[in-house]
This record gives structure tokens, sequence and C-alpha cells, in this order.
């Protein structure tokens, strides 16, 4: 259901976000990077796991099973109108046509950007998130402050991430959920007419998808 609005592990954590930097504390940030080091420590001290399988699982869900599945996806429906049609009618069956498919992304839907709307995905409850063509959802993304303001305030979510939009546009909230978990197709941005469908997917970025960023031509993921 969409609200319309028109007015880890430390090792492979991402680059510092503005959201992040902005509303969470240092003492916030250290304390959940020592639960989850707590927690690695145990699973290797019972045996359960190596740190070498640990680093495998967070280095597939990153790249192999991440943003570079749905970077595929975009960047195909950028340059294949029916494929871009079946996306938007049965974005698990299109996505699933790629190779995409599996735990946590049984029931897909796309929206689609357009120069009169942005859509931000959020889960409101807790993290629910698409893996098979996203990745490990970022720390941003389970923050309670993320998960509270994208529905109250996304226009003020958004400028934290950078994105200021023409008050012109409208903004739809998507909130994930068990059943359903959504996907941004981003804009193509102008000037990409002459690029390969495989240049056009290395400008395609995680947040681009999630919604909180759009996509530009100068910019590689």
């Amino acid at each position: 259901m969409s609200s319309d609005h028109t007015h880890g592990h430390s090792a492979h954590d991402a680059p510092p976000n503005p959201y992040l930097e902005k509303h969470t504390s240092p003492e916030q940030t250290a304390a959940l990077e020592q639960r989850v080091q707590a927690l690695e420590s145990l699973l290797v001290a019972k045996g359960l796991v190596s740190s070498e399988t640990l680093d495998k699982l967070v280095e597939t869900y990153e790249s192999d099973l991440g943003p570079i599945n749905g970077a595929k996806v975009v960047a195909r429906a950028w340059v294949d109108p029916a494929y871009k049609e079946r996306l938007l009618k049965d974005a698990t069956a299109a996505i699933a046509e790629l190779g995409f498919s599996g735990l946590q992304g049984e029931h897909m839907v796309v929206v689609e950007n357009t120069p009169d709307t942005h859509n931000l995905v959020v889960c409101t409850l807790c993290s629910c998130y698409p893996w098979p063509v996203l990745g490990l959802p970022p720390a941003w993304f389970k923050d309670a402050a993320y998960r509270s303001r994208s529905v109250v305030d996304p226009r003020g979510v958004l400028r934290d991430f950078g994105l200021e939009l023409d008050e012109s546009t409208a903004v739809k909230v998507w909130d994930s959920s068990a059943e359903i978990r959504y996907m941004v197709l981003p804009e193509r941005p102008a000037g990409t007419e002459g690029m390969s469908e495989e240049e056009l997917t290395a400008l395609v970025s995680r947040d681009s998808m999630i919604g909180v960023t759009k996509v530009e031509k100068n910019t590689l993921r």
C-alpha cells in the first residue's frame, strides 16, 4: 500500500551515509557494531560457522546476489519496452526471467519513477527487503528514524540523502512487508541513449532502487 505525499557486519559496511550520520549517534553506532561482533564471535566460538563462511555469505549478498542483480533488471527495462511492461505488471515473474528469485523475493512489486512521481521504499515494521535483487539491507534502512520519518516526512528524508525534488513532483511511499517487497525502477538519465545495457547496469545504484537517490549519467555504481 502506498502513501502519497505531494506537498553488520562491520568489515563490509558501506561508506558513511549522510542519513545515519545525521540521525545516529556515535554511541549508537558503536553499540551496534559491538553487538554484531559479539554475535559473530559467539557463532565462531561454538563452531557453528567460520569467519570465512560469514565473509563469503556477506560478499555473496553484497556482490553476487546483491544490487548488481537489481541493476541488471533496471537496465533491461530501460532498453526493452516489452520487458518493462512485464516488469511493472508482474515483477516477480519478470525478475525471474533474468534468473533472480528465491527467499525474500517471492512477491515483488516494481514501481516506476517518472518526471512527475518519485517513489520511496521503506519497511515501517522491521526491515523486509528484496534480497535477490538488492542484496543485504543497508543499516539505515533498518534504522527506526528512517522507518518512521519516511512516512511522515519523505521529502526531508530525501534531502538527508542529498536529493531535492521539485515541489510539483509527487512522492509516493511504499511500505514493504513479509507479503510484498517493493523495488523502484529509476528514471533513465538523459544522455544515455547510446549506452549499452552493460554500461547502463553500471550506472544503477542500490540506493536508487530504494528511491533515496536518482541515477546520474556520470555516477557509476
